[in-house]
């Protein structure tokens, strides 16, 4: 899976897109946002690979750039482009201001640096996909960037996801990914935990009491609210 042509193609239309964006964030200032966007957005498809291949090769591949992750994803990020480009167009001022933009870098790159933490420390206990079948070798981790946050990964994609458009000076997509984001991952850490728990039953339950799940106001799935447990 490392040197098939379908990784090589990917990874050199990463790499191009990377190499294109650092070209325009330091030369040229008319497309410095966009260039700094471009960096974040290769950076991130690539790496995911990559730690993928290091943490869990088990698990590995051609889903792993996650570029194919659903079509709302496409959607979310033409719309970003979109809206970037009839602002610079019409609003070319708008796209300036710089400072806020590398508030937006510095997001990413600490989204990306909480969301690698939580899968090399998960190593095989890290999948793109919730598990709805408790494999003989999962264990619950605790530990590490875990021991801040029930769900580092998501917390990390949460604010890399946001620093993108603060990236862009997106106004109306930092507003939509807010909340799109929040919601995704609302839904998606509520239906994980019903499956954490009957995974590692009160372990998990322990777990829970001690540590958050590092997004705001979403408590996860919460067994004696919901009356089922």
């Amino acid at each position: 899976m490392f040197l098939t042509p379908a990784v090589a193609v990917r990874s050199a239309f990463l790499g191009s897109v990377f190499a294109t964006g650092f070209y325009f964030a330091t030369f040229d200032d008319s497309c410095h946002v966009f260039g700094l966007y471009a960096m974040a957005f290769s950076m991130f498809h690539f790496s995911e690979f990559l730690s993928v291949a290091l943490t869990n090769p088990r698990t590995l591949t051609i889903d792993s750039f996650i570029l194919n992750h659903s079509v709302q994803y496409w959607v979310a990020a033409v719309g970003s482009w979109i809206e970037a480009a009839v602002e610079n167009y019409f609003f070319p001022n708008m796209k300036t201001a710089f400072w806020i933009s590398h508030i937006g870098v510095v997001m990413c790159i600490v989204g990306e640096v909480m969301r690698k933490s939580a899968m090399f420390t998960a190593k095989t206990n890290f999948n793109h996909h919730v598990q709805t079948v408790k494999r003989p070798d999962h264990e619950l981790v605790t530990h590490g960037v875990y021991a801040i946050c029930r769900h580092p990964s998501y917390v990390g994609w949460f604010y890399w996801s946001i620093g993108t458009q603060i990236i862009l000076l997106n106004p109306f997509c930092i507003i939509i990914y807010t909340l799109v984001t929040w919601m995704f991952f609302k839904e998606r850490i509520f239906a994980e935990e019903m499956f954490l728990i009957s995974f590692f039953g009160n372990q998990y339950l322990e777990y829970q009491k001690k540590v958050g799940t590092g997004l705001p106001f979403i408590k996860g799935y919460i067994p004696d609210e919901d009356g089922s447990w």
